[in-house]
């Protein structure tokens, strides 16, 4: 079945590259391309209805202004203009992934004759914005409207770059390294040295892992689920665990000091506390050691294992079903470490330490879907906190490896830096 699907996709990249060199031959027709006036751009500045022009294309990015990271007034208030020099920062420089995900809202593209009206800076700054985007943009087959405005402005794409190269740097999902109308776990095993970069280009669609409706159920969860199932636990083993404190005479360090140390209820506390600033460490340690592990280019099991764990959150970080961790998945991370535990510590002290570790887990996890879906007010901390964390996602896949908090960014050195920008003189 694997040797069918390598094949299969062998067969789609070389369908690909005669594609790709039809297009880049400039063998193709643009009579397509729907152009808008400045009253129709101009028609749709509003959360409703959000169009923005950038690099002489209209862009449609309503679905995309509730969910932006720096919010939705700074895409509303922009509404049917230029977005030239917002993209270009000040305050942030958008990254190549983010002028590649622009492309997926193209709908048209700018009447030129009006085009100059727009506040797109100096011709300098938007010649600039245009190689910028040529540089980080691959126009999908059939994406007629892009290739027209990049004849016109000149746009240099390298017509000698290998044709497989542009078919896994496109953001055109009809046309990628992977059929996405079928699951994608089975296939990106097959990606090989190409996955690494293809998963940290993230798209704005969602995921379908298994062909199995029971598989593909039970990998989706959504975000109250995750209250619903383990406060009971966190409730329980609290309750249980304090009165274990209660009832026995537990002493822990029995090996280290005479007699040891008497466990108190009053420890009940403490225990709980330190469970819970534990959680924090494990998991900075989980998502930078497990789920950003790069798999050997040669390892189709564990390409396949690292895209089931995180690469798909990546590769589809909007994705609103896949934001927080499935219940039976975690229970495969959790029996074992309280197995652990439980080797170590009397049952009382373990079930402290874990009902503890569990409530970050839960704070964690609400908090992660929070910082893709959520609105945090300007200049709040939970605000940072997701621009910190979209970061992450499309420009410093290697660091900022926290997600409720910076803390463990901080002592291994993993803090994504803060932008800088000359002053204009």
């Amino acid at each position: 079945m694997q040797i069918e699907q390598g094949q299969q996709q062998g067969a789609r990249a070389e369908d690909y590259g005669q594609q790709q060199q039809q297009l880049i031959g400039g063998e193709f027709a643009s009579p397509a391309c729907k152009r808008f006036t400045l009253a129709e751009l101009e028609a749709h500045s509003s959360e409703e209805s959000c169009w923005v022009v950038h690099a002489g294309r209209v862009f449609d990015v309503t679905r995309f202004v509730r969910i932006h990271p720096g919010g939705e007034a700074v895409i509303v208030t922009r509404g049917g203009t230029d977005l030239g020099r917002l993209l270009s920062g000040p305050p942030h420089r958008h990254s190549s992934n983010a002028y590649r995900w622009l492309e997926q809202y193209c709908i048209g593209e700018l009447d030129t004759r009006l085009g100059e009206e727009l506040d797109g800076g100096s011709q300098q700054q938007e010649e600039q914005q245009r190689q910028r985007a040529d540089a980080s943009v691959v126009t999908p087959p059939g994406s007629e409207c892009a290739e027209e405005v990049r004849r016109r402005n000149g746009s240099s794409v390298d017509r000698r770059q290998d044709t497989e190269e542009l078919m896994y740097k496109t953001v055109s999902t009809d046309n990628d390294l992977v059929d996405w109308s079928k699951a994608l776990l089975w296939q990106v095993g097959h990606l090989g040295d190409k996955y690494n970069e293809w998963v940290h280009q993230p798209v704005d669609r969602r995921i379908r892992l298994f062909e199995s409706d029971f598989l593909e159920f039970w990998s989706k969860t959504a975000w109250y689920v995750i209250p619903l199932v383990w406060i009971p636990i966190i409730v329980y083993m609290g309750l249980s665990s304090y009165r274990g404190l209660q009832g026995n005479q537990i002493r822990v360090f029995t090996t280290f000091t005479d007699g040891g140390v008497n466990v108190s209820p009053d420890w009940f506390a403490c225990l709980f506390t330190f469970g819970f600033f534990m959680w924090s460490l494990v998991e900075y340690s989980l998502h930078r050691f497990l789920f950003h592990l790069t798999p050997p280019a040669h390892s189709y099991l564990l390409i396949t294992l690292h895209f089931l764990l995180h690469g798909q959150h990546h590769k589809s970080p909007f994705d609103g079903s896949r934001l927080v961790f499935p219940p039976v998945a975690a229970f495969f991370f959790v029996a074992p470490f309280y197995s652990w535990m439980l080797t170590m510590l009397p049952n009382a002290v373990t079930g402290s330490l874990m009902a503890g570790g569990i409530s970050g887990y839960v704070i964690y996890d609400l908090m992660h879907y929070y910082l893709h879906y959520g609105a945090p007010s300007r200049g709040s901390y939970l605000y940072s906190l997701k621009a910190y964390h979209i970061k992450h996602h499309f420009e410093h896949q290697a660091l900022g490896f926290g997600i409720s908090s910076k803390l463990w960014d901080y002592p291994f050195r993993t803090l994504i830096p803060e932008e800088t920008f000359e002053k204009s003189r």
